[in-house]
């Protein structure tokens, strides 16, 4: 049975890896465009209706960004109402770091997400979160995610998130960890609500993360979590 997800993203963030898209020129030639975090949006988009999936997100081309505030919010509290899952697509260029977080949408749609909210007399529960973390302009996923060698675990740099997401990370009541030769603490299991999953990985196996997520929010009461800004 498909699922209802919504995409949270930046939608002009460029510094992801090339896709090598393509639109028509004037002449109704191949011109090549500059690869941005939309185009991924494109891509999952096609994944997800092979396998019955409902994309709740915004149309090719439906930026917001030239609506008023009270536009965007009802249009995004609609379609985040609608769904059952929240992809985030952690990408390099995703947070202006001179802008107030709450000023921002990212952070916003997924507070939103994470809260129980009732319409009309209808209440949707809280999403079940992943996030999709996308290469960068090299290829590289290391300034997000990356592999320790001398512990074989993934480190996660945490401190670039926004806060919505790095609160909802490593938030286990009570996780299970060692200490390893380095002195870290590594963390096993299902230690965060909100799980990070490479983007090569995730088209491979989207179908595992997905229900992998909706699993977590099955069994929340065992995380504390952050739902607002």
């Amino acid at each position: 049975m498909g699922r209802k997800i919504f995409v949270s993203y930046k939608y002009s963030d460029s510094q992801v890896m090339n896709l090598n898209t393509y639109t028509q020129n004037l002449w109704g030639g191949p011109f090549k465009v500059q690869t941005t975090a939309r185009h991924y949006v494109d891509k999952l988009t096609e994944i997800l209706e092979n396998d019955d999936h409902i994309f709740k997100g915004e149309n090719d081309g439906e930026s917001l960004a030239a609506f008023s505030d009270q536009h965007i919010i009802s249009k995004l509290r609609s379609k985040i109402f609608d769904s059952t899952i929240t992809i985030v697509f952690i990408s390099k260029g995703m947070r202006n770091i001179w802008e107030d977080e709450t000023e921002q949408w990212m952070p916003w749609g997924i507070s939103y997400s994470l809260k129980e909210i009732t319409r009309n007399g209808r209440t949707s529960g809280s999403n079940a979160v992943i996030a999709v973390v996308l290469p960068d302009q090299f290829g590289n996923y290391d300034y997000y995610i990356s592999h320790d060698p001398i512990c074989n675990c993934t480190s996660l740099n945490v401190g670039f998130l926004f806060n919505i997401l790095r609160y909802n990370m490593f938030n286990e009541k009570n996780p299970t960890v060692f200490k390893c030769t380095n002195g870290s603490i590594v963390y096993s299991g299902d230690y965060c609500y909100i799980q990070s999953v490479k983007w090569s990985d995730f088209i491979l196996s989207h179908n595992y993360y997905l229900d992998k997520a909706v699993e977590i929010k099955n069994k929340r009461d065992k995380y504390n979590i952050t739902k607002n800004l």
